[in-house]
């Protein structure tokens, strides 16, 4: 005959709790394997999509470049429409480039992530303790990094 709350002993409440709080961990992380799953074929299948659309639009590029050309070639030499084509495109490229390098000088690294972990290993360590070295043949190291 089960117990009223009262009547149970505190190791038989904190089992039952135990038990509870693992089978709802484990619960919860059934729910996020399975929106997980669902969510990485939808993931999959919208990169394939947003692929076969690149693919077809650098087709698009192909044919509209060729009729550029044909379109110059009208009032001027076929290889002389074909080059000026290839020769802006090349341009545009090497803007693209220019445009893709800058971008990347600019990248400043994380900061705020370097700025929180140094917060914490100062919260973590009392002023001036040294903290452990990882092997036995470094020298330790203090709070400034030295």
């Amino acid at each position: 005959m089960p117990q009223t709350p009262e009547e149970e002993s505190l190791g038989s409440l904190v089992a039952q709790a135990s038990s509870h709080i693992s089978s709802l961990v484990r619960s919860e992380i059934e729910l996020a394997k399975a929106e997980f799953r669902f969510d990485a074929k939808r993931v999959g299948m919208a990169g394939g999509l947003f692929a076969a659309a690149a693919f077809m639009a650098h087709l698009c590029l192909i044919l509209a470049s060729f009729t550029i050309a044909y379109a110059l070639a009208q009032w001027l030499p076929n290889w002389l429409a074909f080059l000026i084509v290839t020769v802006f495109y090349l341009l545009v490229a090497g803007l693209l480039v220019l445009i893709g390098v800058r971008r990347l000088k600019g990248l400043a690294g994380m900061k705020r992530t370097a700025r929180s972990i140094k917060g914490l290993k100062e919260i973590a360590t009392p002023d001036g303790e040294v903290l452990p070295a990882a092997s036995p043949d470094r020298e330790p190291v203090t709070r400034d990094g030295t």
